[in-house]
């Protein structure tokens, strides 16, 4: 299955706009872009049960943040601070930037 290409990035600052945790935000800490996932730092977390082993001596419940869909989750704009659509500028020099669609201002660092 190819990569899928997606609107946010590792460290990008996202909002939650559907499921469960619906108007949280946070950092996103892992993408699986084969699968279109991303987890978000401290949100959407489960439990897991978990048998003793090796890496893991006592074993029993274990939380950890689950994976949530990336359309799912919205893009938190640096300037205006607000959750928004972005879309791809190619600058002058050639370079792709992703810019927030409510301020029209650059997102990328």
């Amino acid at each position: 299955m190819a990569a899928k290409n997606l609107h946010v990035k590792k460290d990008d600052m996202v909002m939650i706009i559907a499921g469960k945790e619906k108007g949280k935000s946070g950092k996103v800490t892992r993408i699986f872009s084969d699968k279109g996932r991303l987890t978000v730092e401290g949100l959407n977390v489960v439990k897991r049960h978990t048998r003793p082993s090796r890496a893991n001596q006592e074993g029993g419940i274990v939380e950890k943040e689950a994976a949530l869909n990336a359309s799912n989750v919205q893009l938190l704009c640096r300037a205006c601070g607000k959750p928004a659509r972005t879309g791809i500028r190619v600058l002058e020099d050639g370079s792709k930037v992703r810019y927030c669609k409510k301020c029209n201002e650059i997102v990328d660092k």
